[in-house]
C-alpha cells in the first residue's frame, strides 16, 4: 500500500534527515504519517510520530536534527517527534510493515499495522483520531472481529483504566458499523 517515493512537505524532510544520520536507522512510526503513508489519508500532519528507534542511541540525534526545536524543523515546518505516552498493542512489532522501502541510505521507516495504529489512538480519542479511525476501517476496511481481538489480547491488559476503553472501543465499534452498509 505504501506509494514508492514519498511525496512533498515529506519527501525533503525525510531526504535531509537521512543524509544527517550516521548509521543506519530504524523509526516506528505511528500517527498521520503512518496512515498517510500506507493507506493515503489526506489529513494534513507536521509531524512523524515515532513509538521506536533502533538504535536506540541514534534518539538523541534525531532530536537534535529533525526534532521540534531543530533548524531543519524550522526550515520545512515538519519534524520528529518521539511519543511515550502511547499504548501499542504487545507484538505491534511483528506486523511492522515499510514505508517507502529503498528510498534513503540509512533512514528505515517502518509504519504500525493498521489495526495497531487504530489501537494506538484509544486512550486519547479526540477527534482527529476518532476520524483516523473510521477512515482506516472503510480503506482497509477494518475487520471488527481482528480489531476487537487484537484490543482484547494484546492492549487491554497494559491498560491503565481498562473499563472506560472498553467503553471507547464498543463506541468505535458501532461508530465503524454504522458507516458500512447493511449486511
Amino acid at each position: 500500500m505504501s506509494t514508492r517515493r514519498p511525496d512533498e512537505p515529506w519527501a525533503g524532510f525525510l531526504h535531509a534527515l537521512d543524509a544527517l544520520l550516521i548509521e543506519e536507522t530504524t523509526i516506528h512510526c505511528l500517527g498521520g504519517f503512518a496512515i498517510h503513508a500506507l493507506y493515503g489519508l489526506a489529513r494534513p500532519t507536521r509531524d512523524v510520530d515515532a513509538a521506536a528507534v533502533a538504535p536506540r542511541d541514534q534518539l538523541p540525534l534525531l532530536v537534535r536534527i529533525g526534532g521540534k526545536r531543530s533548524p531543519l524543523a524550522a526550515r520545512l515546518g515538519i519534524y520528529f517527534d518521539f511519543v511515550t505516552v502511547v499504548a501499542l498493542p504487545d507484538d505491534y512489532g511483528a506486523r511492522l510493515i515499510p514505508i517507502y522501502p529503498g528510498c534513503f541510505a540509512r533512514l528505515r521507516l517502518m509504519g504500525l499495522d493498521p489495526y495497531d495504529i487504530a489501537l494506538s489512538k484509544l486512550e486519547r480519542n479526540q477527534r482527529h483520531d476518532r476520524e483516523d479511525v473510521h477512515y482506516l476501517a472503510e480503506r482497509v476496511p477494518l475487520d471488527l472481529e481482528v480489531l476487537m481481538k487484537r484490543y482484547q489480547d494484546e492492549l487491554r491488559p497494559y491498560l491503565g483504566r481498562p473499563d472506560r476503553e472498553d467503553l471507547t472501543m464498543r463506541l468505535w465499534i458501532e461508530m465503524i458499523r454504522e458507516g458500512r452498509p447493511a449486511e
